[in-house]
C-alpha cells in the first residue's frame, strides 16, 4: 500500500489529491477512505501539521487545495490487518522476495504450523509533494518504521542520486533491502533493489520525469496485544515513500 497522486508537483491553486493505492509494481486499485482502517493520516507543510478528515468512502482519500509553496509531506499509518497463509510456499516466497533472512528455522523452533497460520501487518507510507518550487525537508515522524528522504527531489541536484535513510523504531536499519519502483511518464514501471549501508542510508539512482516508490519490510515476532488479539504468529511492518523527479 502506498500514497500516490496524478501530480507530484502542483502549483498554488491546484488541488492536491492523494490516493491510497494497493497492488503490485506501482500499479493497483484506488482505495476508499475509511477512518476505522487508519491510525494516523496527516500532512505537514512549512512546519504546520493538518489532519486528513475525509468522509467514509471518499476516493481519492485526501483532497486539499495547494495554498502555500513548499514541500508537503503526507504521512499515513494504518491500523493492523491480518492475512492467513494456507501453505508455507506463499509465505516463503514473500520471505525471499523481501530478503527477510532465515525465517523458516525460527518458525520451526517456535513449533508453529506451516499451514493456516496468521500474519499481522501495518503500513507506514509517506509521499513528498513539491508545491511550486517545493522548498523544504523531509524528516522522521517517529513512525515505527519509515523512510526519510534526505535529498529534496524538487530543489536539489539529483544527478548523483537521492539519499535516503531507513529507520526502525528510530534506529537506522543497516544492510536492509529497499525495493525501488520507477515509473515513467507513459506508465511503464521497472524495479530494482538496493541495500542500505552500515548507517542505514542508501543512494537511489533516479531519472528526470519519473515517479518513485521505495518499499522496505520488517518481519518480527508479534508482541503482547498483537498476538493475543489477532492470533498472528508473525508481524510485518511496511515502510513506503513516493516522490517524483522533475523533468530537466
Amino acid at each position: 500500500m502506498w500514497l500516490d497522486t496524478k501530480n507530484f508537483q502542483p502549483q498554488i491553486g491546484d488541488t492536491v489529491a492523494i490516493e491510497l493505492r494497493n497492488g503490485q509494481n506501482f500499479k493497483g486499485i484506488n482505495l476508499s477512505y475509511f477512518k476505522n482502517r487508519i491510525e494516523n493520516f496527516f500532512w505537514e507543510l512549512n512546519s504546520s501539521t493538518t489532519a486528513v478528515n475525509s468522509r467514509s468512502g471518499d476516493i481519492p482519500a485526501m483532497k486539499t487545495p495547494a495554498l502555500e509553496n513548499g514541500l508537503m509531506v503526507v504521512v499515513y499509518h494504518s491500523r493492523p490487518s491480518t492475512l492467513t497463509y494456507k501453505d508455507w510456499q506463499k509465505f516463503n516466497d514473500f520471505i525471499q522476495h523481501k530478503n527477510l533472512g532465515l525465517i523458516e528455522p525460527v518458525h520451526e523452533s517456535r513449533n508453529l504450523p506451516k499451514t493456516n497460520f496468521i500474519e499481522s501487518y501495518k503500513r507506514f507510507s509517506k509521499a513528498l509533494i513539491g508545491i511550486g518550487p517545493g522548498q523544504g525537508n523531509d524528516r522522521s515522524y517517529k513512525l515505527e518504521t519509515e523512510f526519510v528522504v534526505l535529498t529534496n527531489p524538487y530543489t536539489e541536484d539529483t544527478s548523483n542520486g537521492i539519499k535516503v535513510l531507513l529507520l526502525y523504531q528510530g534506529i537506522p536499519r543497516k544492510h536492509a533491502q529497499i525495493e525501488v519502483f520507477q515509473r515513467s511518464s507513459s506508465g511503464d514501471v521497472s524495479v530494482f533493489y538496493i541495500k542500505t549501508n552500515a548507517q542505514g542510508k542508501a543512494i537511489i539512482d533516479v531519472l528526470p520525469g519519473h515517479d518513485y516508490l521505495l518499499d522496505a519490510v520488517i518481519l518480527r515476532i508479534p508482541e503482547g496485544g498483537t498476538a493475543q488479539n489477532s492470533g498472528a504468529v508473525w508481524e510485518s511492518l511496511w515502510a513506503a515513500t513516493t516522490f517524483s523527479i522533475p523533468t530537466e
